[in-house]
């Protein structure tokens, strides 16, 4: 018994250590959200990312949380939004758009940066490169300013007649402007009268709606921005009542009414932003993961719009489309 009794004191304690251990709570990451407009407006984009981060394994709620932060169309609150997901030591920020990215990258340097969809990231200074980003941000470019003469192009073939075309874009937002650019350089060659129209906050919307009116637009456009995305519905109110046909840079405003769009699908850029999120939690640095390009670019009608407005779409809009709405 003697020799036995070490035993009965050292036992107890080797079983209590891993319940202590057990009892420690197990952190999960958090991956901020920096969305510049309201996150309804985006909501099946952030279900996106969601299924992606589901299809590698994360579950919200149980190995990963999500913290969102919107500037409700508000640019200017973006940098006390991405302050104050930095307090929260969050371990990534997935920024939206090219103002979301710029914001956060401004309030800290050590937190991983993911664009799920950014404008032109080397020339806002947000990435050394595409191929080495070299900093703390990386993820997804929308990068293909000359998609802005592709769509005039497109509107053109659509609406042989068109001589007059808007173009709504956000001033506020680096990446439109170069969109801009390569759109006028289509119009004179086209010889299309262009007519810009710049909305950097919600209130700017009936201005540049009368400025259209005024200016006899037979047409409008409208680059792809957090802020223009957000009042696609208001847009394609106003183009119902004028009967202005439409061309838009995603098909989110086609599916809310607009004619047609040509460019990238934004659902699938938000869902492989995940892919991100993923390797940077498993320790690959933000600097190290190229920045990727979309690759594929869609064409979407929609045919309700067209008979509204009186139009046929020619047979050679028709075999290109990606889809057709009806």
């Amino acid at each position: 018994m003697r020799r036995s009794t070490p035993w009965l004191i050292v036992l107890p304690a080797l079983f209590a250590a891993p319940l202590v251990a057990d009892a420690q709570p197990v952190k999960i990451p958090r991956i901020g959200i920096l969305s510049p407009s309201p996150i309804s407006e985006r909501a099946h984009l952030y279900e996106a990312l969601r299924q992606g981060l589901r299809d590698l394994g994360y579950v919200e709620g149980q190995n990963i949380a999500l913290e969102f932060r919107s500037a409700e169309d508000r640019t200017e609150r973006l940098p006390d939004l991405a302050a104050e997901l930095v307090r929260l030591r969050v371990d990534v920020i997935v920024a939206v758009g090219t103002p979301g990215p710029l914001a956060a990258h401004q309030a800290t340097k050590t937190i991983p940066i993911v664009m799920p969809a950014a404008g032109d990231p080397v020339a806002t200074g947000l990435v050394a490169s595409l191929a080495r980003p070299g900093g703390n941000v990386t993820g997804l470019s929308l990068l293909a300013p000359e998609l802005g003469g592709k769509r005039l192009q497109l509107l053109k073939e659509a609406v042989p007649k068109v001589s007059r075309v808007a173009i709504l874009w956000n001033p506020a937002n680096p990446y439109p402007a170069l969109v801009v650019r390569e759109t006028e350089a289509a119009a004179r060659t086209l010889g299309v009268q262009l007519q810009s129209l710049g909305v950097r906050g919600p209130d700017d919307f009936e201005h540049a709606f009368e400025a259209a009116t005024r200016g006899r637009a037979g047409a409008l456009i409208t680059v792809e921005d957090p802020l223009t995305s957000s009042h696609r519905i208001r847009i394609a109110d106003f183009t119902a009542k004028r009967r202005l046909p439409t061309m838009h840079g995603v098909r989110e405003f086609v599916d809310a009414g607009g004619l047609m769009s040509y460019g990238a699908n934004l659902a699938d850029l938000y869902r492989r932003a995940a892919t991100y999120v993923d390797k940077i939690l498993k320790g690959a640095k933000p600097a190290d993961l190229p920045v990727e390009q979309p690759t594929k670019f869609e064409l979407v009608l929609n045919m309700k719009t067209a008979k509204a407005l009186g139009l046929t779409f020619p047979p050679s809009i028709l075999v290109r489309a990606d889809q057709v709405i009806q």
